[in-house]
């Protein structure tokens, strides 16, 4: 009785109401505490290759960077497995293009070869984030109680007005600046994503096996019923 009881209601809830993640808009992330979150994508060096005194060069340049940060910040390190299906989508088109059938044979043999050296390889790829953070308590002054109760009310003071939301806008977009600033001494370039980035990012994280053979459409095209 119980089980048919249960069977017989729908789920009311949403997976959406167990991630912390509010809203996506203005490429940053709002979560539901109200906090906002830019996230960059950074290159990469080889370390190993560099010279003694580059490496020396390049741990300096680091602690530097650290040293003039004033609030923190999250390194985030993303492997996948390489994903060669569009390379492979070139190729094949470029195999029913030709007319000579030995380049033909290459062309299939090369694109095997690919997909075997892929497959047995097990070849990752990574990709380098800086998230970069900020909270309407830090803008805030007044004593404790004060800032206690903004945690409480921030999400809606996001949602409702525009005006405060582009004062935190404005802070979280100093940071950025003053990330991007001081790690360009490393070599290193950075671009923080937009919206449709920060979509297609988290939608990777929380479905990695569905991306594979699902990818996420652009965002603009889709209609959202409320």
């Amino acid at each position: 009785m119980k089980s048919q009881k249960l069977a017989g209601n729908k789920i009311q809830q949403s997976t959406q109401l167990f991630l912390d993640i509010s809203e996506i808009k203005n490429g940053t992330v709002i979560l539901k505490d109200g906090t906002l979150r830019a996230v960059l994508m950074v290159s990469s060096i080889n370390f190993a290759l560099k010279s003694e005194d580059e490496q020396e060069a390049l741990v300096s340049a680091y602690v530097t960077f650290l040293n003039y940060l004033n609030f923190p910040l999250q390194i985030v390190i993303q492997s996948r497995k390489l994903d060669i299906e569009t390379y492979v989508g070139r190729i094949e088109e470029a195999e029913r293009s030709l007319t000579n059938e030995l380049l033909r044979r290459q062309i299939a043999n090369y694109k095997a070869y690919v997909r075997e050296l892929v497959e047995l390889g097990d070849i990752m790829t990574k990709r380098f984030y800086i998230v970069v953070p900020f909270s309407p308590i830090e803008g805030k002054t007044g004593g404790f109680w004060s800032r206690f109760g903004a945690v409480f009310s921030t999400a809606k003071v996001i949602r409702l007005q525009q005006e405060k939301f582009d004062k935190y806008m404005h802070e979280l977009n100093q940071r950025v600046e003053h990330v991007v600033m001081n790690i360009s001494s490393l070599g290193l370039t950075t671009i923080r994503l937009d919206t449709q980035s920060l979509i297609e990012l988290y939608y990777n994280v929380y479905n990695p096996s569905v991306t594979r053979a699902q990818t996420l459409v652009d965002m603009g095209k889709l209609r959202i019923e409320s």
